[in-house]
């Protein structure tokens, strides 16, 4: 797999988990206040997701049909160590979301209402960090 197939299969699994969010989050607005915060954050990380995942895609199309010859090594070389880097920094930026969360989480009234929103949040980070450091330590080799 090059650079290029790899970006595409990249934004085809965040999309996927883009409208599992989305879904579940739309299911869980049926329950309690809890669930209600919780599936807004789903819903709304979803949406944010699949655009994510469309511009991805888009955007590496754009770029591999602007190159005279997207094949080279130089060229190849460059995308995966953005792309590395893209990765890496939302790592970094999960991270805080994660916090973020817990603390939003633990400043709950009574109603359950903030803690909801706040696990929704914990949970969309967590699972984006597993993902941006997954991917961003499988890239493939630029010579292949």
């Amino acid at each position: 797999m090059n650079i290029w197939q790899f970006q595409h299969a990249l934004s085809r699994r965040l999309q996927k988990w883009a409208f599992i969010s989305i879904g579940s989050g739309l299911l869980m607005r049926f329950g309690g206040k809890f669930f209600k915060g919780m599936g807004g954050q789903f819903v709304g990380w979803g949406i944010i997701n699949a655009g994510i995942a469309l511009f991805g895609r888009s955007s590496a199309d754009n770029r591999a049909g602007d190159l005279p010859n997207p094949g080279l090594l130089s060229i190849k070389e460059k995308e995966t160590s953005n792309l590395r880097m893209l990765l890496l920094v939302n790592a970094g930026l999960d991270v805080l979301y994660i916090l973020f969360g817990l603390r939003m989480s633990r400043s709950d009234k009574g109603d359950g209402a903030r803690r909801g929103n706040g696990l929704g949040i914990v949970i969309q980070g967590a699972f984006l960090l597993l993902f941006d450091l997954i991917h961003a330590l499988t890239l493939p080799n630029p010579e292949d």
